[in-house]
Order: structure tokens, then C-alpha cells, then sequence
């Protein structure tokens, strides 16, 4: 088969969990001899650029930059978007499998693909799971998991209490009603935006309805997204379950018989610097615990971007002066597995619905059990109090309690969860579904 893969980001400009999936799921196609091409936009871009990265063809199409208002939103096209409706027309594959929805791979992109004769397949790896969730979380108000039930005042609030409104301003905008918002959110700035959310949410119900009438395949990575996707009306032939694996499981290191966790413990995490990876509620917690705690923390993410390095320089200020606390650099990707297997614990704190983490799905790998939260992918790989343990997302006191427990005895929490880490699911297991939906 000839298959295209559209990333909203890729290689070497991104790495990110998306990149990684998008490009182990292209090299094993390739190994299986079907032809695989990567396409991505290449925002502020002057030229389209081709060029190998582990030995597939990439291409990236220069979308000019900054994007307006209605391409920022979503009713209108961005501009250089053309170039892949073109493209994929001439080059006509038999598959186009979409795993980012931004401007330039939008729903005339997957639009284009379908004319161009392609069964065209969609994996949601946002917490937007598509256009469901305006704010990008699945936390309402940013504070608890939402249903997902898209009810235009309860979102529209939501996403504007996230842009700054105070919750009773933002229930007040969010009772425009739509019909008004929509010749309103046309005025300039901060107002319009408040006035036309009611809109906004509406258009992004049309918006998800057009993407699942125009896909063979809606790939959901957990179960609970895929439930929030259908209670959102997507129709059960439509929505498909897949879930993450990883890419290239390391060594499992020797269990706890052999070698029994001591102390200090060991806690890393290794991620964004990102608020949504519940990076600053890492921080907190470990602040709280004083010195007397025979833990150490071992912090690890790329700073790549001006709002990463500004992240990553606000948990420095948080917990300078601890000690057992090291920031190191970034890991290279062949460098992970080592890593991980050489941390007693991950700490996985996220505050939105993932996937994954995929972090998590390797460290069980090699044998670290995994401390997260009770949302997302984390809630369905690690079985609370058996192989790991989970904390509602944001509850950084309850983290710190537990980081205290494993540190007054990791044999009875640590070595007792390393004991009952199943293996782990792999690419080659996730490449293997798609290969059925390919050919469906």
C-alpha cells in the first residue's frame, strides 16, 4: 500500500510523543514493504522542503504565518493549505492516516484526501479528542476531569475562564446565545472573543460532526476517550480503540528479589515543561516535603521552545536550595530506556487527558513502576495500589504523601508494585491494528 502520514509536527524541528508514534509506525510499515510518506506543515515556512529522516520521505509545506483570526479558529483555510489538497490529489495513496488537526491539516485536508479515492484514518493524541474539547484539557475549569459532554454554556465558560475570565463573568458570557455570538465575535479582541465563545463552541460541534463523517477510522487511544467520543454522537462503526505501545522496549532490569529497592528513592520525571503535564504540581509537592525525606529527584525535558524554557526556569526558582533535587539535560531517545530503568519510580502528574503517557508505558517496560494520575491513559495502565499508584489530577498534597510513603518503605510499596508490572504493549501490536483498518 501507499500510505501518507500527516503530523501536525515532525522531525528534527519537534520531538514530541506524536513524532515519536508517527515515525516508529512508519518504519515498521516500511519493513513490511508498504511505502510510507510523512507530510507536515512547516508554520512561517518560505519554501516546501523535502528531505529523509530514518529512511522515510518527509515534506513540509510552508503555512504562512501568523495565522489570522478565522484561520486561527477554523473557518478558513489556512493559507498554504493548498499545497497538500494539490498534492494529495496528484499523488493519490491509498491511505492517508491524520494525527494532528491544525491549520493546514484541517478538515478540508482530510476533505481532500477522501476525494483523492484514500481510506482515510484519524488518531486523536490531544486531549481534544478533535474539536470536543475546547479548552484542550478534558479538566473543567482546570480543576477536575469533565464528563466530555459538549454542552455550549459549560464549555464556552470553561475556555474563557481559562483565557482569564473570573468563573462568574465567564458563566455570563457563556449565556450569549449562539445566533448572537456569531455576528459578535467578529468585534476586535479580548470582548469579541467573549461575546462569540458560544459560537465558537457551536461551530466546533459542526466541525467534529464533518471530521467523523469524512473518516473510515477514528482512532481513540483509551478507553474513556472513546466513550467521551460516543456519547458525543459519533456513530460506534466509526470509532476505533488502539492504544499506545511503545517503540523499542528496553531491557527489564532485575526485580526486586535479585535487587530490592534502597534508599534515598529514586523519583524522576522525564517530560514536557508543560503546565498540562503536571509539571508545577510535581514541584509543589516536592517543595513540601523538607529535608528529611530519603528521597532524591531527578527532573528530565526538552527545553525547545520559549514557553518550555520559561517552565523549566520557574521549577528551578521552586525548588532551589533542595537538596537531592538535579535538573538535567534532555535525554536523547536512545538514551530513555537506561534511564528509566535506572529511576526507582516515574512520576507521571498530568492534568489533562493523554493517551499515554508513552514515558509511563516504557518505564513499566523496563520495570519502574509508574506514580500518576487518576485521568486519561494513566487511569487505565496503572492499577492503583498493584502495580503503581494514582492521585487526582492537581492533588499535589495527596502526591507528596505518597512520595512519602514510598520513601518510609519502598518494600512494601515500590518492590511490592515491580512484582505485578505486566509487559508492555508494543508498536509492532499497534502497527498491526492499523494494518486491518488500512485494508478494511
Amino acid at each position: 500500500m501507499r500510505i501518507v502520514q500527516a503530523s501536525g509536527w515532525y522531525f528534527p524541528d519537534r520531538l514530541g510523543g506524536t513524532e515519536i508514534y508517527v515515525r516508529a509506525l512508519s518504519r515498521r510499515l516500511q519493513r513490511l514493504g508498504h511505502s510510507v510518506q510523512v507530510v507536515a506543515p512547516d508554520p512561517g515556512g518560505q519554501s516546501v522542503r523535502e528531505y529523509e529522516h530514518d529512511g522515510v520521505r518527509v515534506h513540509r509545506f510552508p503555512i504562512a504565518m501568523p495565522l489570522t483570526r478565522d484561520e486561527a479558529r477554523g473557518r478558513a483555510g489556512a493559507r498554504g493549505g493548498e499545497w497538500f489538497r494539490e498534492w494529495i490529489g496528484r499523488e493519490r495513496p491509498d491511505v492517508v492516516h491524520f494525527h494532528t488537526l491544525v491549520p493546514g491539516l484541517e478538515i478540508a485536508e482530510v476533505a481532500a484526501a477522501k476525494a483523492a479515492g484514500a481510506r482515510v484514518i484519524a488518531t486523536t493524541h490531544a486531549s481534544s479528542l478533535g474539536h470536543i474539547c475546547a479548552r484542550g484539557t478534558l479538566m473543567q475549569w482546570g480543576e477536575v476531569a469533565c464528563d466530555g459532554m459538549v454542552e455550549i454554556p459549560k464549555c464556552a465558560a470553561c475556555d474563557l475562564q481559562k483565557r482569564g475570565l473570573s468563573k462568574p463573568v465567564a458563566r455570563a458570557f457563556a449565556r450569549v446565545p449562539p445566533a448572537l455570538g456569531e455576528s459578535l465575535g467578529g468585534l476586535p479582541g479580548k470582548l469579541g472573543t467573549a461575546l462569540g465563545m458560544t459560537a465558537a463552541i457551536a461551530f466546533n460541534r459542526t466541525r467534529q460532526d464533518a471530521l467523523l463523517a469524512s473518516v473510515d477510522r477514528f482512532v481513540l487511544l483509551t478507553a474513556a476517550a472513546a466513550e467521551i467520543v460516543a456519547k458525543n454522537g459519533a456513530s460506534p462503526g466509526t470509532i476505533a480503540l488502539n492504544r499506545l505501545g511503545v517503540d523499542c522496549p528496553g531491557a527489564r532490569k532485575p526485580g526486586p528479589l535479585s535487587q530490592p529497592t534502597s534508599t534515598p528513592v529514586r523519583v524522576g520525571y522525564v517530560g514536557r515543561f508543560d503546565p498540562i503535564k503536571g509539571v508545577f504540581d510535581f514541584a509543589r509537592a516536592v517543595a513540601s516535603l523538607g529535608q528529611d525525606v530519603p528521597l532524591t529527584f531527578d527532573i528530565r525535558g526538552p527545553v525547545d521552545t520559549d514557553e518550555s524554557r520559561g517552565v523549566r526556569d520557574q521549577i528551578v526558582r521552586m525548588l532551589d536550595g533542595l537538596p537531592g533535587v538535579t535538573m538535567g539535560r534532555a535525554l536523547a531517545p536512545a538514551e530513555v530506556s537506561a534511564h528509566l530503568a535506572s529511576l526507582d519510580v516515574l512520576c507521571c502528574p498530568s492534568v489533562c487527558l493523554e493517551g499515554g503517557p508513552t514515558i509511563a508505558i516504557e518505564a513499566q517496560a523496563v520495570g519502574t513502576p509508574v506514580i500518576g494520575t487518576r485521568i486519561g491513559g494513566l487511569a487505565e495502565l496503572v492499577e492503583d495500589g498493584v502495580n503503581g499508584r494514582l492521585v487526582a489530577p492537581g492533588d499535589w498534597p495527596a502526591l507528596a504523601s505518597e512520595l512519602r510513603a514510598i520513601g518510609a518503605d519502598p518494600a512494601g510499596t515500590i518492590d511490592r508494585w515491580r512484582r505485578c508490572l505486566s509487559p508492555a504493549r508494543t508498536m509492532d501490536d499497534v502497527t498491526a491494528e492499523y494494518l486491518e483498518w488500512y485494508a478494511a
